[in-house]
């Protein structure tokens, strides 16, 4: 039975559909079609492919690599994580995963997909990876053409002569066209929508970069030599990496190859690029208009509004976006949807923070959302998971009062440890060496005041960390 290794690639900022997706917590993250988070919904897309386990690899960043770690446990997909010390686009990304399976004596097929697609057809996806196998198997490169569904501008294309029988030899990769040669591609029929994930063996795809991109290849391979590894986090060499090239799978090998087949792939695909392609695949009611949390519409047409923390009431709204977050609203008409990217451009040149963290902020024990800001003092609350211990740390510039409002914490101040419960509260005074932990079986929540001259994040020194951060300051 042919071996089957999922790998995802999960490095991707989202940036067009912020304010829901953000740098620091982007759209892959985000249960944005169903309950599951995208990139669970990818990992879990594999159950029951012949030839594949229950475990994947994930490419994803430094920043990310405890949401990850902490959503592919939640679903009991066993993984392993590299971790890229900057973003050098996919033909890398794949690169690093080809070696880690070739150095641990598995020369598997790679199933290569994005943690940002929706997929409806799982059968349908299925049994088009089942028809690429066989290619994979020969040494093929294989990529998957989606039957395209209308003239669009904004995907890349492959041409490829879908008979009776695949995979097929790819014929022509095009690039983006305009709307009239988009209309043309669809009536034709031999042109299809490139998706971005491929199938290959390992060893394959490594053979085709050293001939098209044989620096990239050299790169990637210096830096997994000296590669550390960290429960299931793989870090290859920081210095190495980041002098590797950024190219993509498509642009470094698939076009270049004369080893690319396709396999045609219609089962309701998208790669949620926009909010108007989110609402493409979300349920809609007779008037065509899609409603997510506490969200009241009047006299609307095609209108999409997601209310994140309170209730959005629209009246006579018609092709618009509404998206409503704890700290940012973003309005947008759906045909200026893609500009979404430009705007968080924009914001970025403006140094705002919203464009890089939501206002509940995930970390590796829990959360914490900041509540209340002003002239030297904010309010925040903290959730603390079952299990979870918060670094042991000092502050130069602020001091912390903490009242526990729901289950049971332990504190560290200095040479003391106490509980705190229910309606108790503690003093944190600047320069107090201080933790809490939470070794009960409930989240518990904090209320936490801060208070001082600077109140930033960046505030703390890290002398012990159960997540490995001593020494840092984020």
């Amino acid at each position: 039975m042919t071996n089957i290794l999922p790998v995802i690639l999960s490095g991707g900022s989202g940036s067009r559909l912020w304010p829901a997706s953000r740098s620091m917590y982007p759209k892959q993250l985000l249960p944005l079609v169903g309950e599951k988070t995208m990139l669970q919904a990818t990992a879990l897309r594999i159950l029951g492919l012949e030839g594949s386990a229950k475990s994947c690899l994930v490419v994803s960043n430094e920043d990310h690599r405890f949401s990850v770690a902490e959503q592919m446990n939640a679903i009991e997909m066993r993984s392993q994580i590299i971790l890229e010390p900057e973003g050098r686009n996919t033909a890398p990304a794949v690169a690093l995963a080809a070696l880690y399976a070739l150095e641990r004596g598995d020369d598997a097929i790679l199933l290569i997909m994005a943690a940002d697609h929706v997929i409806e057809n799982l059968g349908a996806f299925q049994a088009a990876v089942k028809r690429g196998v066989v290619a994979a198997e020969g040494d093929r490169l294989v990529t998957f053409g989606i039957v395209p569904t209308a003239p669009e501008t904004g995907y890349g294309y492959v041409r490829a002569n879908v008979e009776n029988s695949e995979p097929v030899p790819v014929e022509e990769f095009i690039e983006k066209p305009d709307a009239e040669t988009a209309q043309r591609y669809l009536d034709d029929g031999s042109y299809y929508w490139n998706s971005g994930m491929f199938l290959f063996r390992a060893s394959a795809y490594l053979n085709e970069l050293k001939k098209q991109a044989p620096e990239i290849l050299a790169t990637c391979k210096e830096s997994m030599k000296g590669c550390s590894i960290d429960g299931d986090f793989i870090r290859p060499v920081a210095e190495v990496f980041s002098q590797c090239r950024s190219d993509s799978i498509d642009y470094a090998v698939m076009e270049r190859s004369d080893s690319a087949s396709m396999v045609s792939l219609d089962a309701g695909w998208s790669d949620v690029g926009s909010w108007s392609a989110l609402q493409d695949v979300c349920a809609s009611d007779a008037s065509g208009n899609s409603l997510d949390g506490d969200a009241i519409i009047h006299n609307c047409e095609n209108t999409f509004v997601q209310a994140d923390s309170r209730l959005v009431a629209a009246v006579g709204l018609t092709d618009i976006i509404v998206v409503e977050t704890k700290d940012a609203v973003l309005v947008a008409n759906k045909d200026q949807s893609q500009g979404v990217k430009e705007l968080v451009d924009r914001l970025k040149l403006d140094g705002r923070a919203e464009t890089k963290l939501h206002r509940q902020v995930f970390r590796p024990w829990g959360s914490y959302d900041s509540l209340e800001h002003a002239e030297k003092f904010q309010v925040k609350r903290l959730i603390v998971k079952p299990g979870a211990i918060l670094s042991l740390q000092k502050h130069a510039h602020r001091s912390e009062h903490w009242v526990v409002v729901q289950g049971k914490v332990r504190i560290t101040k200095n040479d003391e440890e106490f509980d705190l419960e229910v309606n108790q509260s503690t003093y944190v005074a600047i320069g107090d060496v201080h933790r809490i932990s939470n070794p009960y079986d409930q989240d518990a929540h904090i209320i936490e005041v801060q208070c001082g001259d600077y109140l930033g994040e960046d505030d703390i020194i890290r002398l012990e960390d159960y997540y490995g951060r001593e020494g840092t300051n984020t």
